[in-house]
């Protein structure tokens, strides 16, 4: 994905946060909690790619990858280790890479999935979907570390991008959306703005301000998106979050 770093820092005002993720864990280490499952599930279906990426970067073979990040999930519940997680210790994103290495260091070995996690499965992990990601990915020679960064702020732009197509449900708005969606993540020339202001029998004027609140409400829910994975963030705390995955596309 193609980025501009007036898309990543935007100086809005305040919004209202949502809730974050740390509460999603706090509400999946409960085991009495009807919520927890569903916590838990949510979690995994949010984070299991940048996992299973940093898992096939480190060296292990597609099912290999598969069944650590889904053991990875496993352990967090059937083993109680989210027991002990404060989410005052940092962020979020500290957290699971942490946690994932503690895992690789010490599951080095293959074992067989059923053994695993006592065959628990907390969310179906499709491995084709995953390893088809994965081998669709420009070659490189990055890091296992920067490539479980640039895959996070892949899942946060594609959350919140799907947040703003939601947002423009729709007709009309759907229609509108679609034909100015690429305009949200890279500039583009006048003369695609022209083409797609013709496609929406929209002046030229009125195209322009429509990418402009899209993009200005994409950013907004970039940096909320953000905020979940923080405790109590203030704006100075987003911004250098935003500019270390920013940095992750830059690297790329």
């Amino acid at each position: 994905m193609a980025l501009s770093e007036s898309v990543l820092l935007p100086r809005s005002g305040p919004r209202e946060f949502l809730s974050t993720h740390w509460s999603a864990v706090i509400e999946a280490r409960d085991p009495g909690s009807p919520r927890s499952a569903a916590a838990m599930e949510a979690l995994c279906r949010d984070y299991w790619y940048p996992l299973y990426s940093f898992v096939r970067r480190s060296g292990l073979d597609p099912e290999s990858a598969a069944d650590l990040t889904q053991e990875f999930f496993s352990r967090l519940l059937a083993n109680q280790g989210l027991a002990s997680v404060s989410p005052e210790r940092g962020r979020f994103r500290s957290f699971l890479i942490a946690s994932i290495k503690n895992l690789l260091a010490n599951e080095r070995e293959r074992a067989r999935c059923l053994k695993r996690g006592g065959g628990q499965t907390v969310f179906s992990l499709d491995e084709t979907d995953a390893e088809g990601r994965y081998l669709a990915e420009p070659a490189d020679e990055s890091s296992p570390d920067r490539v479980f960064d640039r895959r996070w702020a892949e899942s946060i732009l594609v959350r919140s991008l799907a947040r703003l197509r939601r947002e423009c449900d729709g007709d009309d708005g759907s229609r509108r959306f679609e034909q100015v969606k690429g305009f949200l993540l890279a500039e583009r020339d006048g003369d695609s703005v022209s083409a797609a202001a013709a496609r929406l029998k929209l002046s030229l004027p009125a195209t322009k301000g429509l990418i402009h609140r899209l993009r200005r409400r994409f950013a907004e829910l970039i940096r909320m998106e953000v905020a979940q994975t923080m405790v109590q963030p203030t704006q100075t705390d987003i911004d250098r979050e935003i500019r270390e995955l920013f940095a992750a596309f830059d690297r790329a």
